[in-house]
């Protein structure tokens, strides 16, 4: 008897499915991004923090569009449902992916990466459909940063054991990487069951880069292998310890990467960049944010790149300084030293 197409991709959904990089080393946001050796600059949204006026974010798609044309590596939106005033941050206030899909008719070079989508807190089929539309309407440039979620508050308002996020992170992940994948998978899992049915759009290389955020609560092993790359934060110090602190890490999780296998690693820092360029490396709040002028800034990238950091995501909220004429220092003075792959990207206008 003859198969239907794709009856022989049917699997069952019983273990998670392991990182497969041959898929995605052809994916256009994840080579934009990522290459061995080297580091490439991305931008954390908001710009402005959201302190209670929706005019505080006006403007903002302006700027994404300067950072775009300006040639940075990715722009990065945080996963925030619910704002919790004990945190006192809303992110960037809207729904990411409607926030990137919205960028993604904007802006046509830069990668668009979650930073990150709380995996624990939203079905997979959701998660599949809404990355896999925003990866082929962005011509393959969405690169998904993923966690577990920490702010306890959002787990009982969805109904969520809070205490058990570990174990649905997993299946979440599993259940998510069968559904973009497959054609036509044969999924049971704790959070549903399906088969014979198709997840369209499928993403351009055919999956989505997923990059796991701290430890989401997983072993390092898992980590390594199921995840295409890997985000944790620089190692707040009060001295000048914390890129070789970030370089053990760094090195402990790329020694358990069986075959040489290039899987990048990434950090964020929120900085204060101030107008004098020699204003020396100054660890605010405990190291969470970090006041320096742009010289300070470029040591701390070039310690970070010998350290194994491939992909450094800066966030600028904390900045008096106007948002545009900070960016326009990046890209001059900054970027040329962690300078974007540019690679030709053949899915690009295709919609």
């Amino acid at each position: 008897m003859k198969k239907n197409p794709g009856d022989h991709e049917q699997i069952e959904n019983r273990q998670p499915t392991a990182s497969k990089p041959e898929h995605i080393a052809e994916h256009p946001g994840f080579r934009r991004m990522f290459a061995p050796d080297q580091l490439t600059i991305g931008i954390f949204l908001p710009l402005k923090f959201y302190v209670g006026r929706m005019d505080d974010l006006k403007g903002q798609a302006d700027i994404v569009e300067m950072i775009d044309q300006r040639n940075f590596a990715a722009v990065w939106v945080r996963d925030v449902p619910l704002f919790d005033p004990g945190f006192r941050d809303a992110g960037q206030v809207f729904d990411p992916f409607a926030y990137l899909a919205y960028l993604a008719a904007r802006i046509h070079n830069v990668s668009l990466a979650t930073g990150s989508a709380i995996f624990t807190l939203r079905h997979p089929i959701d998660l599949a459909k809404s990355a896999s539309s925003i990866d082929v309407l962005s011509g393959g440039r969405f690169v998904m940063g993923i966690a577990s979620g920490d702010r306890l508050v959002e787990f009982p308002a969805y109904g969520i054991d809070a205490d058990q996020r570990d174990v649905r992170f997993r299946e979440t992940v599993a259940f998510f990487r069968n559904l973009v994948r497959y054609r036509r998978p044969s999924i049971h899992s704790s959070l549903g069951q399906l088969a014979g049915v198709e997840l369209l759009p499928r993403p351009v290389t055919g999956d989505i880069p997923l990059i796991v955020t701290g430890s989401s609560r997983q072993s390092l092993d898992w980590i390594v292998e199921y995840s295409d790359g890997w985000l944790t934060y620089p190692e707040a110090t009060a001295d000048s310890s914390g890129p070789r602190l970030l370089a053990q890490k760094i090195s402990a999780w790329r020694a358990r990467i069986p075959g040489g296998v290039f899987k990048p690693h990434m950090t964020n820092e929120w900085i204060d960049l101030v107008e004098d360029a020699d204003y020396p490396r100054t660890p605010l709040r405990g190291g969470f944010i970090l006041r320096t002028g742009r010289n300070g800034l470029i040591q701390l990238l070039e310690e970070w790149q010998t350290a194994g950091v491939n992909h450094a995501a800066l966030g600028i909220q904390f900045t008096s300084r106007p948002p545009a004429e900070v960016i326009q220092e990046l890209a001059e003075y900054v970027l040329p030293l962690f300078p974007t792959h540019d690679r030709p990207n053949p899915w690009l206008s295709r919609w």
